[in-house]
């Protein structure tokens, strides 16, 4: 990047807050998944709109494009700077600027993380629902539309967003919406920018819904002999309206990971992690319920726990269950596929991604937020080995075609990035064009974060 260009950022924000330093360079240059990484040319770390607006007006002006990045935790490659330029980093916008516990509404800065809200948030008896598994900051969430083991129960991010301050690509500043809990005013531009991945606009201030904390919460395990009964079992629970928390399955191989990482003894079957939110006798008859449609499908073991360190154990290693896959295999990267069918689908969909894992010779695990249709594989790959990488993306693009076959989307949570791309058309048709055109109008530059998702 030219002197003078770097001079005028500095001058912007302050020289201590642009970095061009190698090692914070490589810090940006890539996330968790296995696409390759690319250094920016430069990175810097706003504090205020103002700054943001400046920097953007700046980089519109001269043609520099610009990368908004969050932890970093994102899996298709979406703040991998391809095309160089500034990566703009919101770590240091990190305040939590209101809580209106009145109003189950939240104002925070985009650098705020979940946890960091949500340990704020206990002091009066509320909690932030989506739950990703990574410590992702808020903005980067609301920038992929992050979902989680929550959201049969609670909703995805988009659910979650009542306003944005949001900066465009020549610096003006605009608010997507209210603090209202619903609107009929114009065009829901909330829906428009949040998933947009920074291709948009760049996010300074969030406003969003919380919910107060269940009276009480009950977790429990169910056991299967097949993944397929599984999955059926899942649906069956949906359909029968039991409102359930969380709902996640895991396979067999995932399970010997769990145990590998956690030092747990489970049971290395397909297993069922479920959790009830409620008050206490109502939670009983939810749990009786779902026990009668548990055994009916064929479940051979079933355990309830309600105490904080049992239920802890649970969510903590299907967390982790990621990093268990990384730890097990030092050197190569995680590859997560990520797929999202009607629940009618879910259970031959999942069949089908065993198939495909078995037919194609490659080790990997299959698990996922099945409440809302939403499963991944998990595999771990060596990355400078071309015929290996050629065969996991060989695989992933089964899965995203099968699963748009049944009716459903290349990516439920993790969003296109530079993975997905390519399936945009097959998914979308025509209505890929009006998106085009959104992003032509409000970016005309093609500064915010160029060939990522459109």
């Amino acid at each position: 990047m030219d002197s003078k260009l770097v001079n005028r950022l500095k001058e912007i924000v302050g020289e201590e807050r642009v970095s061009l330093n190698e090692t914070v360079l490589m810090n940006h240059s890539k996330d968790e998944s296995y696409h390759e990484p690319a250094y920016p040319d430069a990175v810097i770390f706003p504090h205020t709109t103002d700054e943001v607006s400046a920097i953007l007006a700046y980089a519109n002006e001269h043609h520099i494009p610009v990368v908004p990045f969050g932890r970093g935790t994102s899996l298709e490659g979406h703040v991998i700077p391809y095309d160089g330029g500034i990566c703009l980093d919101f770590n240091e916008m990190n305040k939590i600027l209101e809580i209106r516990a009145e109003d189950l509404i939240v104002k925070v800065q985009p650098g705020v993380t979940r946890t960091q809200l949500n340990k704020e948030l206990r002091k009066y008896g509320l909690f932030f629902s989506v739950d990703p598994g990574a410590d992702a900051t808020l903005g980067g969430m609301a920038a992929t539309n992050a979902s989680g083991t929550t959201a049969v129960k609670y909703g995805v991010m988009r659910d979650q967003v009542r306003d944005m301050e949001v900066v465009l690509a020549d610096g003006s500043v605009i608010h997507t919406g209210t603090l209202a809990a619903k609107s009929s005013s114009g065009l829901h531009l909330n829906g428009i920018f949040v998933g947009s991945e920074g291709t948009l606009g760049c996010m300074t201030e969030l406003t969003l819904r919380v919910y107060g904390i269940p009276e009480h919460e009950v977790a429990g395990r169910a056991v299967f002999t097949s993944t397929h009964d599984a999955v059926l079992a899942v649906t069956s629970l949906i359909q029968a309206s039991i409102p359930i928390g969380r709902v996640e399955l895991v396979d067999p191989d995932s399970m010997r990971q769990f145990n590998r990482h956690s030092g747990t003894a489970f049971e290395e079957m397909p297993t069922l992690f479920l959790e009830f939110h409620g008050n206490q006798a109502g939670l009983m008859q939810d749990i009786q319920f779902a026990t009668e449609i548990l055994n009916d499908l064929g479940c051979l073991s079933l355990e309830f726990k309600e105490d904080l360190a049992s239920r802890n154990q649970i969510w903590e290693a299907r967390h982790n269950l990621a990093y268990a896959y990384i730890h097990s295999a030092p050197g190569k990267k995680l590859m997560v596929t990520d797929v999202c069918v009607p629940i009618s689908e879910l259970a031959v969909s999942v069949d089908y991604t065993r198939e495909m894992l078995n037919e194609m010779g490659l080790m990997g695990g299959i698990v996922g937020h099945v409440g809302d249709g939403n499963f991944h594989a998990l595999l771990m790959i060596d990355v400078n080995n071309q015929s290996e990488v050629k065969t996991a993306k060989e695989f992933s693009d089964r899965i995203v075609r099968f699963s748009l076959s049944r009716g459903g989307t290349s990516t439920g949570e993790h969003g296109i990035g530079t993975g997905k791309r390519q399936y945009l058309v097959e998914e979308h048709g025509p209505a890929l064009e009006v998106m085009r055109a959104i992003k032509k109008t409000l970016d005309p530059n093609n500064i915010l974060n160029p060939n990522k998702l459109l």
